[in-house]
């Protein structure tokens, strides 16, 4: 039981790897589907906890942009003809936010509360 928890994300790698296999979808695609998956799941969670504190963390917000601009340049670097200064660009923005969101986190008002008790 203890291994099937252990093992559980590669047992599910497993299973989409097969999928994207055996139904020829190609694997940018499905790359771009799963990263799609996880900016609605994103917005989904900050909309709950929006609804049930009234509160916005930024941490949040900054993992929807961060998951979505990975998104963009997965699609741009799949393309036959790499526009390379809009990949260097989005991968700038994404450090930035990357950045923007190891302050959000570092100094982030929740986590005080939490250190001083």
């Amino acid at each position: 039981m203890n291994l099937l928890k252990k093992s559980y994300p590669i047992l599910l790698a497993i299973i989409i790897f097969i999928t994207i296999l055996t139904t020829h979808y190609p694997f940018y695609k499905a790359i771009i589907l799963m990263l799609e998956f996880i900016v609605i799941m994103e917005v989904v969670n900050m909309t709950i906890e929006f609804i049930e504190k009234r509160k916005l963390r930024l941490r949040y917000i900054l993992d929807v942009f961060i998951i979505f601009l990975i998104r963009d340049v997965v699609i741009l670097s799949s393309m036959p003809n790499k526009p390379y200064n809009d990949i260097l660009f989005l991968l700038l923005v994404i450090f930035a936010f990357f950045i923007f969101r190891f302050f959000a986190v570092r100094f982030s008002p929740h986590l005080k509360k939490k250190r001083s008790q």
